[in-house]
């Protein structure tokens, strides 16, 4: 088995086999270290389903549309064509179309097809009862589209399989296959995150109606407001390129938990902070609408 160090500097004159193998264990590291392109959006639509195969289907379907786009980068990798990343940062425009669609697919869970700013709806609900029915329901093929915009996303990892093993390969026809298998790595930690996220809501005893109604609710709230904080972010980093450069170093070498950093500090807000938050706030409202019934 490779060392960790050989999986974060591969080196020269790897066979196909062995830049196979790689890419699919550097996709797993991908999927089980908080990552800001995958954690929020699995967890919201997981949650969104409160169910093992609710949690595993979102996982899966994300991380169909994430291995199709890496699958092309490292096509373009092994083609000469991804040197756009060298030149440009790409980040801030990423963080905002993934914020975009992240709110699109919220308002739509909370409100209907269109976007709005429910302020009421995080701090002092005025809905009634009858109402509770109204929230819609997760929108879970989305998760593919995520998955396509999410891919755009530039780390440490998609430079391993991007720069370095991709242009090892013998011919174009192979050049996917590092993108594919480290598409299924995520996939495969993915899906188990995905589980994980779908049983949370059912650590506490509650009606299928109450579950329902916090589940759509959270979904809704982490997309919506955490779709908000990704465009903000994404847009200050346009702006001022420089913040994207912070960074407190932890000293763990593996990506994703080597430094706290805008990517992590996005996951702990909208997981942590707003998911967490959502939820605790869900169990209270479906308490207090259940009185009225």
């Amino acid at each position: 088995m490779f060392s960790l160090n050989t999986l974060l500097n591969p080196p020269d004159n790897l066979s196909v086999g062995e830049i196979i193998l790689i890419s699919l264990i550097l996709g797993m590291l991908h999927g089980v270290t908080p990552d800001e392109h995958t954690w929020p959006i699995t967890f919201s639509y997981a949650i969104g389903k409160y169910s093992t195969k609710g949690g595993m289907k979102a996982g899966f379907l994300f991380s169909l549309g994430f291995t199709i786009q890496r699958a092309f980068l490292t096509t373009i990798g092994f083609l000469g064509l991804a040197a756009i990343y060298n030149q440009y940062n790409l980040d801030g425009p990423v963080y905002a179309v993934v914020g975009i669609v992240m709110a699109i697919a919220g308002s739509y869970i909370l409100k209907g097809k269109y976007i709005h700013l429910p302020i009421d709806a995080l701090f002092k609900s005025k809905q009634h009862t009858e109402e509770a029915g109204k929230v819609k329901d997760i929108p879970i093929k989305m998760t593919i589209v995520h998955g396509l915009v999410a891919g755009f996303g530039f780390g440490a990892y998609a430079t391993i399989i991007t720069f370095v093993l991709a242009p090892q390969l013998p011919s174009v026809v192979y050049a996917p296959l590092p993108g594919l298998f480290f598409g299924l790595g995520t996939m495969v930690m993915q899906i188990i995150f995905g589980m994980i996220f779908g049983n949370i809501l059912r650590l506490k005893k509650m009606t299928e109606e109450q579950l329902s109604f916090i589940a759509r609710k959270t979904a809704g709230r982490v997309l919506y407001y955490g779709g908000l904080v990704f465009l903000i972010v994404g847009l200050l980093i346009i702006v001022l390129p420089a913040i994207d450069n912070f960074a407190i170093s932890t000293g763990n070498p593996i990506p994703n938990l080597d430094a706290i950093n805008i990517g992590f500090l996005l996951v702990i807000s909208v997981v942590g902070v707003i998911g967490i938050s959502s939820i605790l706030y869900g169990f209270r409202e479906a308490k207090r609408l259940a009185k009225h019934i």
